[in-house]
């Protein structure tokens, strides 16, 4: 079966080179943010969806919370794994199928990491299996980029030079979908990769959200969680309760 473009990209050494900038101080900041929204209690166990390398996690756990993550890279978790201990475990799992069943208080999916899926049926069965394992009651954040000011601020072609290499990005959209291309040259090889993720706004994740047993409870503009303006702010974060599946 051909690997879909995030299972290929995701799990590139390159990934991790171009998106270098996403360092732990951003992600320490936002979730500083989140959880002094959330308030968990310090019993809560948390699941990360689509954790990566696990940054948000870690620190997660170092904040004294039970903290599982999953990853469909295979290199991802493996590197992750090197953090684990008694409140952090890392799986390889697609979070389209169940995983755990009323378990965690929390659930995380953070910087993008949706909206990659062909099909809305993916996205939704991702979010129901996401509710179902969930504790009554239980609060999913939702992180997503602003869709509306980066459909209107593409920039058509960019090169950006790092570690050395030259990373050649255009992106468009096109059939529903935000398209990045990432070409480039390395120890004389030409490599070439895309990002697809789907044009989603508010209304189709509020849609989707009431079709798979979620209550929005919130919605933010950016990672220090001021309101959502759909003209100016850089990201749409949810904060969404369990109701029913």
């Amino acid at each position: 079966m051909t690997k879909k473009w995030f299972q290929n990209w995701f799990s590139s050494p390159y990934y991790h080179i171009l998106y270098h900038q996403r360092n732990d101080d951003e992600a320490e900041y936002f979730i500083d943010n989140l959880c002094a929204y959330l308030k968990p209690g310090i019993n809560s166990k948390l699941l990360d969806i689509a954790c990566g390398r696990g940054r948000h996690s870690v620190y997660l756990n170092k904040k004294g919370y039970d903290v599982t993550g999953i990853d469909l890279s295979i290199s991802n978790i493996r590197f992750a794994q090197q953090f684990e201990r008694e409140s952090l475990h890392f799986y390889v799992h697609d979070m389209r199928f169940r995983f755990y069943i009323n378990y965690f208080d929390f659930a995380f999916n953070l910087f993008t990491s949706f909206g990659h899926f062909d099909t809305e049926r993916d996205h939704i069965s991702a979010l129901k299996t996401i509710n179902r394992s969930l504790k009554k009651d239980g609060i999913l954040v939702l992180d997503y980029f602003n869709t509306e000011k980066i459909s209107r601020n593409l920039s058509a072609q960019e090169v950006k030079n790092i570690d050395g290499i030259d990373f050649y990005i255009s992106k468009k959209v096109s059939d529903g979908k935000i398209i990045k291309n990432i070409s480039f040259e390395h120890k004389n090889k030409d490599y070439a990769f895309k990002e697809e993720v789907r044009a989603l706004v508010y209304s189709d994740f509020e849609k989707m959200f009431r079709r798979s047993g979620f209550t929005i409870l919130h919605h933010f503009g950016d990672f220090a969680l001021n309101p959502f303006d759909e003209n100016r702010s850089d990201r749409l974060i949810f904060i969404c309760r369990k109701s029913d599946a």
